[in-house]
């Protein structure tokens, strides 16, 4: 578990490097340009700025992952709702697959490792306490 969350980590910090050092670039590696508008690079940096945030909290977690349970299951959370958007936008043919492909393979390793090292999983359960 500890090895997937700081993978994730450094992934998220990736990213989160990429939109907020350099948002038009990253618009590029989705091939957005030249037709994103200026506002979608302030969108990237606050999305980036959350990238940075979720990796560092992915070390956190990689530190003592029963203690930091949270962090874990919100980037459950968070991986869920990206694979089923990327699903919808490809789906709808908003985005092409040669630009995301990262983000429907990606959720996917990421949700099911994670479920499969959670700490619930591995820790004992706790004998029914009686009256």
């Amino acid at each position: 578990m500890q090895f997937l969350l700081r993978f994730i980590g450094v992934v998220q910090l990736f990213f989160g490097v990429l939109f907020t050092v350099a948002p038009t670039a990253a618009g590029g590696v989705l091939g957005l340009e030249p037709g994103a508008p200026g506002w979608a690079q302030w969108l990237f940096v606050m999305m980036g700025a959350r990238f940075l945030g979720y990796g560092v909290g992915m070390f956190v977690a990689a530190r003592d992952p029963g203690r930091h349970v949270a962090w874990i299951d919100t980037m459950i959370g968070i991986q869920v709702i990206d694979f089923v958007a990327t699903v919808g936008f490809l789906a709808a043919g908003d985005l092409p697959i040669v630009h995301v492909a990262s983000a429907v393979i990606l959720p996917l390793v990421f949700v099911a490792g994670l479920l499969w090292w959670h700490p619930r999983r591995s820790r004992p359960h706790a004998a029914p306490k009686t009256v």
